[in-house]
């Protein structure tokens, strides 16, 4: 495996400069027993993560203190990379998948590189000499236009950072906002939107919508590793951080260096976005004003339109000035709130408000389904459905809290109607498609005539005769996920 050959990619020179090519460093170095046969004989996976998560709490909080713990007098590069908390990040990394960084190793392959290899890698990050490796540029279209731009690091990168996140997220999740929503245990965006529509309920009807232009591609380093700094003081930490940041990004085989932003891809980004931003909050709840931030998606809320500019261009100034970030001046505006979106949702214009499934998200997942449907073409309705199930199921899950039926149930007609034009595409032939029509209970004379009628596929799919041959029960009878049906189910868990 091209991961195994050397400990390049892992251990940095003395100097700081490329990694050492040969292995020699690595023979030398004094091995961890106890962490080489963790690794070997399950290791990492081998406790489970409740258990994992009890062991690298640490002690218990000390009154006394101030809230501190009192193993907080540590260092935290040697909290980061305690046997506890890097079982605790493997489990976290592996179950997310994803794909291999710019060395090729993948999730499969993890645990053995990590056999030979975490011990320099450990060493290496104790003496702060630890070099990650370029990350892998993946750019991605957005629903909106343009492309967003993943930085994919390496697995051990990964799961680097995602230990130095379990150590520094207690640390700074105290001194966030609680305006705040995104990348945070116990807040969601469910959460950040019924808070927008009590500041709409409470008369703020208008909405000061805030998106920041190109934000995990522009972040200042230098702005943000003052910020960290704030909550760090482990020397060894902010060199890694500071790396992990300039690291290089591959694409076709070519680094590129990179002077500024935090790619998306990375355990670490959201954090840090959170760390940067809880400036922008504090400034606001100075100024005594009503938000909801969702990591670089920021809505204020305002009584009037004079209300909202002034806001607008209070906000621009001290995101340019002091943050060194930009508004992005085509999403962004001071707007009634049912004319805007808001993670995917929008509001009626009732006197109170009822929170509504924005049409941008319906038309996403139109697209979507679409798209499923066009790989559907040659198979039969039992496995297009079974693919599209999910897809319904996990939609309507993040939606679970509109308060309108009627966009659920026009998607739920589509949807079968979409099916519909799908079985009439594999019927083919009229003669062919009479006799299915026939089995499905239309008479003869009505079947030939249907079958023949020289209309196309999503004509037919809406037509009387097709809806008789399949009706509704039909489709629910083979499995289809209901919109309607799976939203009455989820109010009543709640």
């Amino acid at each position: 495996m091209d991961g195994q050959k050397s400990a390049e990619a892992i251990v940095g020179s003395d100097a700081e400069g490329p990694n050492d090519d040969t292995e020699s460093r690595t023979r030398d170095l004094v091995i961890d027993r106890a962490d080489r046969s963790t690794v070997r004989s399950g290791g990492l996976a081998a406790v489970s993560e409740p258990e994992a998560l009890r062991l690298s709490r640490g002690v218990e909080v000390d009154p006394a203190t101030g809230g501190r713990t009192k193993s907080e007098d540590r260092a935290t590069m040697e909290r980061a990379v305690e046997r506890a908390n890097v079982r605790l990040a493997y489990q976290r990394v592996v179950r997310n998948k994803g794909a291999a960084g710019v060395d090729g190793v993948t999730v499969a392959e993890f645990r053995d590189w990590l056999v030979g290899h975490w011990p320099s890698v450990k060493k290496a990050l104790l003496e702060g000499r630890y070099l990650p490796r370029a990350v892998r540029r993946v750019d991605i279209p957005k629903p909106s236009g343009g492309v967003r731009t993943l930085g994919i690091p390496t697995l051990v990168d990964r799961l680097i950072q995602q230990a130095l996140h379990q150590v520094l997220s207690p640390r700074f999740e105290p001194t966030f906002s609680s305006h705040s929503y995104g990348f945070r245990p116990g807040r969601s965006a469910a959460q950040a939107v019924k808070q927008a529509q009590a500041y709409i309920s409470e008369g703020k009807r208008w909405v000061v919508d805030i998106d920041l232009e190109k934000f995990f591609d522009r972040v200042n380093h230098d702005v943000l590793m003052s910020r960290v700094s704030r909550g760090v003081h482990d020397v060894r930490v902010l060199q890694l951080i500071r790396r992990f940041l300039e690291a290089g990004m591959m694409q076709d085989g070519i680094v590129t260096a990179r002077t500024e932003g935090t790619p998306q891809g990375g355990p670490l980004s959201p954090l840090l976005s959170n760390i940067l931003l809880t400036d922008l909050d504090r400034e606001l709840e100075q100024r005594g004003l009503a938000f909801c931030r969702y990591a670089d998606d920021c809505n204020v809320y305002v009584r009037s339109e004079a209300a909202g500019e002034r806001v607008m261009r209070g906000i621009r100034a001290y995101l340019e000035e002091v943050l060194r970030l930009r508004i992005n001046p085509a999403k962004s505006a001071v707007a009634r709130p049912w004319s805007r979106t808001f993670l995917g949702y929008s509001v009626t214009a009732h006197r109170q408000p009822r929170l509504r499934i924005a049409r941008t998200s319906v038309q996403r997942l139109r697209q979507r389904i679409r798209e499923q449907m066009r790989r559907g073409r040659g198979r039969s309705l039992a496995h297009t459905i079974e693919d599209l199930n999910p897809l319904l199921r996990g939609w309507m899950g993040y939606f679970q809290h509109t308060q309108g039926r009627r966009a659920l149930e026009t998607l739920d007609e589509w949807v079968r109607r979409r099916l519909r034009c799908l079985l009439w595409r594999q019927w083919k032939r009229p003669r062919n498609r009479a006799r299915q029509l026939r089995q499905r209970g239309l008479d003869e004379d009505r079947a030939r005539r249907s079958a023949a009628n020289g209309r196309g596929p999503w004509w037919n799919a809406g037509a009387p005769h097709l809806n008789f041959a399949l009706p509704n029960t039909f489709f629910t009878h083979m499995g289809l996920a209901s919109l309607v049906g799976t939203h009455q189910r989820l109010q009543r868990v709640r």
